[in-house]
């Protein structure tokens, strides 16, 4: 009959959307309630008379088999009553159906049908799809052998921040905290759900957006940190290739502890202030004398 939203607008649990045609359903719920009505007064009539045959049976007047025909009848008819009264009630409850309103909170996406439609309980479009935005939810994964670290931070009761990033990784667009994680890895990429809410009050975070999410879960102090392209690997570990002041390269085993990005921390091997090949290491060998090239920028 009609409809009371407008596409895009933000709606909150309650408001009115959409009016459906009550007619049909008053027209039924008329019917009902005059069933109602006769049947309430057969059932007065045949409690009448049951008092009437219980007097008639305690002088003998009657026997037994009336008397408790009576009483089933009595029965009976209280059975039809509440039939119709629960008709009656599913009547009203269909009729409240009959004014659509929202579920939740959220914005209102594009509109499904328009005034003078048809629409049947089994339509799988429905009217309009409603998301939330406030608060918001991302779902995102991490490696199953971060799942101890997690889990260790959440049985401690830590609020984990997370942040949410566009596709570039490059702007923040939120930050939110960690709500929970999925009881079980997926075998087939080896990695573990987790669920991060947002409050989203400025509406940055879309519903079905995709976003790359970091997970804050501990913060190293002090740490020495070099460029992930330093670090050079063998079958016996990692190493890199330390400048020394004879311009000459030596091979400096070291430790590697977090990877954020492009930055690794080294956990030993090196000291602060030394100087390490970023670029060529492929060219270099123990001794090999090393040139170096200032660039613009940091």
């Amino acid at each position: 009959m009609t409809v009371r939203f407008q596409e895009g607008q933000i709606v909150k649990t309650g408001d009115l959307l959409a009016e459906i045609d009550p007619r049909p359903l008053n027209a039924q719920l008329t019917q009902y309630e005059g069933q109602l009505a006769r049947d309430q007064a057969l059932l007065e009539n045949a409690r009448l008379d049951l008092e009437r045959y219980q007097v008639l049976w305690e002088q003998d007047s009657i026997p037994r088999q009336q008397l408790d025909t009576q009483v089933s009848l009595v029965h009976q008819y209280e059975g039809t009553v509440k039939n119709d009264e629960g008709q009656i009630e599913a009547t009203k409850v269909q009729l409240i159906y009959c004014r659509i309103t929202s579920p939740i909170g959220g914005r209102v996406g594009l509109r499904l049908v328009d005034p003078g439609n048809i629409v049947h309980a089994a339509d799988t479009a429905g009217i309009v799809v409603i998301t939330q935005l406030q608060p918001i939810t991302v779902v995102f994964t991490i490696p199953e052998d971060n799942i101890p670290a997690v889990l260790g931070k959440l049985s401690q009761g830590v609020k984990l921040e997370v942040d949410a990033y566009d596709r570039e990784q490059q702007k923040k667009l939120s930050t939110g905290s960690l709500l929970t994680i999925d009881n079980q890895v997926d075998p087939t990429t080896g990695t573990v759900k987790l669920k991060a809410v947002f409050e989203n009050t400025d509406n940055r975070l879309f519903p079905n957006q995709f976003v790359n999410a970091r997970l804050l879960l501990d913060t190293k102090r002090g740490a020495t940190t070099v460029p992930a392209a330093t670090i050079q690997r063998t079958s016996r570990g990692a190493f890199v290739y330390v400048v020394k002041p004879d311009k000459t390269a030596t091979v400096r085993p070291v430790t590697v502890g977090v990877t954020e990005g492009d930055t690794v921390t080294i956990e030993s091997g090196i000291e602060v202030g030394e100087q390490i090949v970023v670029d060529g290491a492929d060219r270099l060998r123990e001794g090999s004398r090393v040139d170096l090239q200032a660039r613009a920028g940091p």
